[in-house]
């Protein structure tokens, strides 16, 4: 029996003997409902900034001035270390691009098994 199945089922069963209840306890059950659906959350539409705003807000509360310098301090590094790897891997492709290019390379070597240790040797010096 599947999921779907057996909630149907429940429900099935619930409904049925709903309607063999005494009037005073489908009374006392109607009251609970709408006290209840009284005391339920009403959903506020906002729009994404709001909603981005106010997760921050009730995520950084607690939070201490040290805490977010750090975090900060945290996601600066990160970054800087992305750009400066990021930056190195740039030079180290346009010194063999600029070998490439300037016809330093006999044309063995693009069929030579080597040509990627060649490369990377050119690169170093």
């Amino acid at each position: 029996m599947n999921e779907m199945h057996f909630v149907f089922k429940v429900r099935q069963y619930l409904n049925r003997e709903l309607h063999e209840l005494p009037p005073s306890t489908h009374s006392r059950l109607q009251a609970a409902r709408a006290r209840a659906l009284a005391r339920q959350k009403v959903a506020a539409h906002q729009s994404i900034l709001a909603t981005a705003g106010s997760f921050v807000q009730e995520h950084t509360e607690g939070l201490r001035l040290r805490q977010i310098l750090v975090a900060l301090a945290l996601v600066v590094g990160v970054t800087s270390y992305a750009y400066w790897q990021a930056d190195r891997s740039i030079a180290e492709l346009e010194v063999i691009d600029s070998a490439l290019l300037a016809d330093d390379l006999p044309i063995a070597a693009f069929t030579d098994r080597g040509f990627d240790a060649w490369l990377q040797s050119s690169a170093s010096h």
